[in-house]
């Protein structure tokens, strides 16, 4: 197949690529300058210089390769994971995704670009009992980041599901680990860790659902013959705070993590940092796993911990 990814030089974008030259795919990288085209050409991808913002640009883009499918994976989220950074980035990453979807699906539609796939959230779930399947809704009313960026997935998947004659694929991705994610031990996370500067914060009873990235690119490259829908790319294990931050401070070499209450919290890092910790929901992989063969990797920190116990 002749594929388009936008954001491919994001964190899943070499080793999504990769697993599309493997399969036999013909792969284009759409990119915003030609300073990006060096490094879509070393991982086997072709340049297609056209800004996601811009849909005349887009549009023109799309008619030129005439794709037999899109893979949205467009971010623009800074380097470092904290509170501070986030929020900045925040703006411009809502307008990113949002304007980018609408560019990318009215210029698929009119090259007649059938299967359409694109990163959605598989850890803004709202609150609710056991592992959320892909019929819960998202946490819309959450605090106020999470709320924000639970709504800009709302508005992304409905702007997909609503244009006609596509085929389209939500790929839920839990949060991602491995190389050149936030959550290595090596720096970001690691470091942050390390600094004692990510504390348990109240019970910690949020559960988290993490991907490695290889695993997330994988099942990337098996959405595009699965059967058009919403499908959550998480682990086997979703995890309360309180266990996979240990686990995770262990693996990096640092001394357990501070316990915190959700007061102090609120006053120093803010309802975002309260509701993860306290209130985050896990997400059910089963039908990934079902329709996808989808078979993540067990969490690496939490098989190092029950190594190291055994």
């Amino acid at each position: 197949m002749k594929l388009l990814v936008a954001g491919a030089t994001g964190a899943i974008g070499r080793p999504l690529i990769r697993c599309l030259k493997e399969s036999g795919h013909t792969v284009f990288g759409l990119v915003r300058s030609s300073a990006s085209n060096g490094a879509l050409l070393e991982m086997g991808a072709e340049a297609v210089t056209a800004d996601v913002l811009d849909a005349a640009s887009v549009k023109a883009a799309i008619q030129r390769i005439r794709p037999d499918a899109i893979i949205n994976e467009l971010t623009s989220l800074p380097k470092h994971y904290t509170p501070d950074e986030m929020e900045a980035a925040a703006d411009r990453d809502r307008t990113v995704r949002i304007s980018g979807n609408i560019n990318l699906l009215a210029a698929m539609h009119d090259a007649g670009v059938r299967r359409y796939i694109l990163q959605s959230s598989g850890f803004w779930y709202a609150p609710g009992a056991g592992l959320a399947t892909e019929m819960a809704p998202f946490a819309v009313d959450a605090s106020i980041g999470v709320a924000a960026g639970a709504r800009t997935y709302v508005e992304l998947e409905s702007a997909a599901f609503r244009t006609p004659a596509i085929e389209f694929v939500a790929l839920r991705y839990g949060f991602f680990y491995g190389p050149a994610t936030w959550y290595t031990s090596a720096d970001d996370m690691g470091d942050q860790v390390r600094q004692q500067y990510v504390p348990i914060i109240g019970k910690g009873e949020g559960v988290w659902s993490f991907v490695h990235i290889e695993d997330a690119a994988e099942s990337t490259g098996a959405a595009l013959r699965c059967a058009p829908g919403a499908y959550n790319i998480v682990d086997d294990n979703p995890s309360e705070q309180r266990v996979w931050l240990p686990a995770f401070a262990r693996a990096c070499g640092a001394t357990e993590p501070p316990q915190v209450t959700e007061q102090n919290a609120l006053a120093t890092s803010g309802a975002d940092s309260v509701y993860y910790a306290t209130r985050l929901r896990g997400a059910s992989n089963e039908k990934a796993k079902r329709e996808l063969n989808f078979r993540p990797r067990p969490l690496e920190w939490l098989q190092t911990a029950a190594s190291g116990t055994s």
